[in-house]
């Protein structure tokens, strides 16, 4: 915020030294001073747009990868990473018969997994995984 102040000092500096109004008048502040105030302020960037006024294109289906083998946090994040949150949530469950609930899915490892890898699948499928804790068999 001290930036814009400077510059507007600047630029008053510079309007006093030509007599206001742009009629010639003695300077007492130095060019080099009144220049030191003017800086450029730093550019700002602006995000890019795949066309004017057209929004990037939203995939509706996916290919569902083999998650077998992989934790169960690891396998929910590949699915919010491929479909950019289009599948936000997928299930699990015990894949022991236990009944255990997943609270903690960094201790548990993907065992099968509803949809078959290389099935398409849209925001509309339900993704359930059977899920191990680490170290136990499938």
């Amino acid at each position: 915020m001290r930036r814009p102040a400077l510059v507007l000092t600047g630029l008053v500096a510079a309007a006093l030294s030509t007599g206001g109004c742009g009629s010639p008048a003695s300077s007492t502040a130095s060019p080099s001073a009144t220049q030191a105030t003017l800086a450029p302020l730093p550019a700002q960037t602006v995000p890019a747009q795949t066309a004017p006024g057209q929004p990037a294109p939203v995939a509706t289906s996916w290919v569902m990868p083999d998650l077998v083998g992989s934790g169960l946090q690891d396998a929910q994040d590949a699915i919010q990473k491929l479909t950019s949150y289009g599948i936000a949530i997928t299930k699990s469950h015990d894949a022991t018969g236990a009944g255990r609930r997943q609270i903690l899915d960094r201790d548990w490892k993907v065992c099968d997994q509803s949809v078959k890898a290389g099935t398409t699948i849209t925001s509309d499928t339900t993704i359930d995984f059977g899920a191990a804790k680490l170290g136990e068999a499938c």
